[in-house]
């Protein structure tokens, strides 16, 4: 039987942790609906509002009004950001730790522009609570990537 020296034996590849492969797969679908939503709404606004405007009537519910406030121009920039987080997420899927960074820059944006273009003093606790959970799970599989 033939030995193998140290030459031959193949470098064991970075295997990505599946963690990170959940979570950028969470990722895909959740930024992937929020960026595809965002450009249909921003294509059929004046349907959108009309819309809104039923459900917040029917359900007695004013939440639904806020968004008819909000320009179109919104969920365009909406659209951008949420292409940013996935592009982050396909980069971290790739091992580059880049992508980590592009994320976190963009669900930040996200945030801010979310309070922006809503005239909101602070920002939603559960949109602060998903992307704080997601920046720091990405963040313990840094070590994984280059």
């Amino acid at each position: 039987m033939e030995e193998l020296t140290p030459q031959q034996i193949p470098e064991a590849q970075s295997k990505r942790p599946n963690m990170l492969t959940v979570l950028c797969i969470l990722t895909f679908i959740g930024s992937g609906m929020q960026l595809l939503s965002s450009l249909i709404i921003a294509g059929f606004y004046d349907i959108f509002v009309q819309i809104a405007h039923e459900f917040a009537e029917k359900f007695n519910n004013p939440g639904f009004d806020q968004f008819s406030e909000v320009r179109p121009v919104f969920f365009l920039i909406s659209a951008i950001l949420y292409a940013g987080s996935v592009a982050g997420a396909i980069l971290m899927m790739n091992m580059k730790k880049s992508g980590f960074h592009v994320y976190t820059i963009f669900q930040i944006l996200l945030i801010i522009a979310t309070m922006y273009f809503m005239h909101l003093s602070r920002p939603d606790a559960l949109e602060v609570l998903f992307s704080g959970l997601f920046i720091f799970l990405y963040s313990m599989n840094l070590k994984f990537m280059k």
